[in-house]
């Protein structure tokens, strides 16, 4: 059995696709996974499962959460290894590392668009991305930012979901 981190984009937001996570708990228990643990309210899953494929995986908490909850929601998940090598793959400095949001994809965007968005540059901003992650810093603050999660996801094509770094080190030592 391989331990998981699911990341649920969207949930209880400013009182919107509301999930009790004791309810999403067991929604995911009833869907065959193990010692399912939730990590604040806003989507945080760890969890243990026979299941190898994470697409697969994705594909059965976002049909238990339709089922259950009556509206779709992305949901990207890691292996703890994945989340481990994002963690540590992270260039900031120990200092803005704490301070930084990784903005996790559900897939490795193509190397092309990559180079475009990278050379997208916002005062008092600073990122990167390797493989699956963008690594995000402002100096001024995550909600004082020019940085449009939804313009890079339209840009790399692909879904993504962010989490600071206290949340990263939690979901981490939780799995």
């Amino acid at each position: 059995m391989k331990t998981y981190v699911a990341l649920i984009r969207g949930i209880n937001v400013g009182g919107h696709k509301k999930v009790p996570m004791a309810i999403l708990r067991d929604v995911l228990n009833k869907a065959d996974f193990q010692d399912v643990k939730t990590y604040i309210q806003s989507g945080n899953i760890v969890f243990k499962s026979t299941e190898k494929n994470s697409k697969t995986i994705e594909r059965i908490i976002q049909k238990s959460i339709e089922s259950y909850f009556s509206f779709l929601v992305p949901v990207i998940v890691k292996t703890k290894e994945e989340l481990q090598f994002i963690f540590d793959s992270c260039h900031l400095s120990d200092e803005k590392k704490r301070e930084s949001y990784f903005v996790l994809f559900d897939d490795i965007p193509d190397s092309d668009l990559v180079k475009e968005v990278e050379s997208i540059t916002f005062e008092n901003e600073e990122f990167s991305i390797v493989r699956d992650c963008l690594y995000f810093y402002s100096s001024t603050g995550y909600g004082r930012t020019k940085f449009n999660m939804n313009s890079i996801e339209k840009k790399l094509k692909v879904n993504a979901t962010s989490r600071n770094f206290k949340t990263i080190v939690k979901l981490l030592e939780l799995a």
